[in-house]
């Protein structure tokens, strides 16, 4: 599966939008994915998250992860996915008053082997939020991973990032856009909404 065939499963599932966005750190952008539309199709999350594990085995070797913890919301179902094709469990951190926290009976084992699995990386700060919630509880991360790596290769997780596809997206303060982008009302279409 090459960068075409994972950006075209987004198209076809009306994913892949063009406008004024919002994002989640804040930032604007003219271009949003919206992977919950790609992951509520089975057959397209078992598709992308098979090509990303395959990758993932290839460079860390078969059996090198024991658990995969991804951060809620958008991260649950990739995750799931994740710990699905590498057949380990997989449970999630949820925020709690802001920070990311193990809830519903959910313990990550003494020196388990943890990928921490997302559904799209930009800033990378609620990857490396969710890494230090995995380390602080004993977890050793040996791997992030993504569908989608917005700022294709350049943000740094603090362990390798394993992204399916990478892109880059421009991103803008919300002061500092440019004159076409301006020109358009934003929409936050994420799960937080406007703040």
């Amino acid at each position: 599966m090459n960068d075409e065939d994972v950006l075209q499963h987004y198209r076809d599932a009306g994913a892949l939008l063009e406008g004024h966005f919002i994002l989640t750190s804040g930032l604007r952008s003219p271009t949003y994915l919206q992977c919950a539309k790609v992951l509520m199709y089975p057959d397209r999350a078992g598709a992308l998250c098979s090509e990303l594990a395959s990758r993932i085995t290839a460079s860390l070797g078969e059996g090198a992860i024991d658990l995969v913890v991804s951060p809620a919301m958008g991260g649950v179902v990739v995750g799931y996915e994740m710990g699905r094709q590498l057949r380990c469990p997989a449970i999630f951190a949820e925020r709690v008053d802001g920070e990311f926290v193990l809830r519903r009976g959910f313990e990550i084992p003494p020196g388990a082997r943890v990928l921490m699995a997302e559904d799209i990386v930009t800033t990378g700060l609620s990857s490396r939020e969710c890494i230090a919630c995995i380390q602080d509880l004993g977890g050793e991360v040996v791997a992030a991973s993504c569908l989608v790596d917005r700022s294709d290769g350049k943000v740094d997780v603090g362990v390798p990032l394993f992204a399916l596809v990478g892109m880059e997206v421009p991103a803008y303060e919300a002061d500092n856009l440019p004159p076409e982008l301006a020109a358009i009302p934003a929409v936050k279409p994420g799960s937080r909404g406007l703040k």
